[in-house]
């Protein structure tokens, strides 16, 4: 198990995830109104939409390319060791 800092101590097994993707307002409703949503923005404007395996949507204030950054970071940490 691999976990990213989505932001703000907020963390998430990368190895669940299926997409990051730019905040689209359908998306995020849809997981709202079924209780799907995970919310991890702190309060600040959301950046990124993270999909993971079980459809549970993270959003995240950090951007989509700053997480895939972290997750690069992280498999190549993993590859030295």
């Amino acid at each position: 198990m691999k976990l990213i800092n989505i932001g703000f101590g907020n963390l998430v097994n990368s190895d669940k995830l299926i997409a990051v993707v730019a905040p689209e307002k359908r998306i995020v409703q849809d997981a709202k109104s079924k209780g799907m949503l995970v919310d991890a923005t702190c309060g600040r404007k959301c950046k990124a939409v993270l999909v993971t395996e079980d459809d549970h949507i993270v959003l995240s204030a950090i951007s989509a390319e700053s997480i895939h950054n972290r997750t690069v970071e992280s498999e190549e940490q993993k590859d030295e060791q």
